[in-house]
């Protein structure tokens, strides 16, 4: 068997489309173009291309960017008055911290600034805790879990009644996915370095969602046949036959696990694309709040 695969890729470029096609109906009408700020604390080089993927992304759907790069000794007083004067600009409809933060910053703090209309990260408590709790919805919800579930509803994947196991257990994937997949009424167990037979417990899940970041951690045989697998994990590993040295592998080992699995995400090509995909909608949904 050979697993059906998941094209983040184009999935992702089709909600690009779709955003980009709103966006000019909303400058058409004469209303205010979707405006994204994003807030890069120090000179962290993932932070840099993250970043700067993102203000390009703005510009190719007709969208504004607005960047706010500062020093990574900022004090926690100077960054917590920049989220204050954003919130207030009209013209800014979300605002994206790159996390993580220096050390020395209270990121917990500054999230919680964050006007919930501008948190198209999803990631103000506001937020996360409406998704946390049965019957309210969040305004936004975190980019990277969203498009996890956004493309296994793309290609069919039955969320209703699944046994679904979450590998991983952070703020920024893990936990939200976990939430996510509850709001849709399947049963999800969270697995984390605590948990026993961790193998046994990946081979119940009709949907497994991998956010470990350990190189091919899950291997074929930890696969529960016809499952959906989604690789979260981005991970270099030496390559000497590539020109830069070094390949990206995910969570998952990906030669063994599609043979086993129903459906699965390549990394690169699978998660990846989906995350900035889906801040370009939010950054359209925060337009779409402020100036209906």
């Amino acid at each position: 068997m050979t697993a059906q695969l998941i094209d983040g890729k184009a999935i992702a470029q089709k909600v690009r489309e779709e955003v980009a096609a709103e966006v000019a109906r909303r400058a058409a009408a004469g209303k205010s173009q979707p405006t994204l700020a994003t807030v890069l604390v120090g000179d962290r080089p993932d932070s840099v291309a993250y970043v700067t993927s993102k203000g390009k992304a703005c510009q190719e759907l007709g969208m504004g960017s607005v960047s706010q790069h500062v020093p990574g000794d900022i004090s926690q007083a100077d960054l917590e008055k920049l989220i204050v004067e954003l919130n207030a600009n009209k013209l800014v409809n979300g605002i994206l911290v790159q996390l993580p933060l220096p050390a020395h910053l209270d990121e917990e703090r500054i999230l919680q600034l964050i006007n919930i209309e501008k948190d198209v990260d999803g990631f103000s408590p506001i937020n996360i805790g409406r998704l946390a709790q049965k019957g309210r919805e969040p305004l936004f919800v975190p980019c990277t879990p969203y498009g996890c579930i956004y493309l296994l509803e793309q290609v069919g994947v039955k969320i209703d009644g699944a046994n679904a196991v979450v590998l991983g257990r952070s703020n920024i994937v893990g936990m939200p996915a976990a939430l996510l997949l509850i709001s849709r009424n399947a049963t999800v167990t969270v697995c984390h370095s605590h948990t026993r037979d961790l193998p046994g417990v990946v081979r119940q899940a009709d949907i497994l969602i991998a956010a470990i970041g350990k190189v091919e951690m899950v291997r074929g045989d930890w696969i529960k046949p016809g499952a959906a697998v989604i690789d979260v994990g981005i991970n270099s590993v030496p390559d000497a036959t590539k020109k830069s040295g070094h390949r990206l592998v995910g969570d998952v080992n990906f030669a063994e696990a599609k043979e086993v699995a129903g459906w699965i995400t390549p990394v690169p090509g699978g998660v990846g694309p989906m995350t900035i995909a889906m801040l370009m909608k939010a950054t359209l949904r925060a337009a779409q709040i402020q100036d209906p």
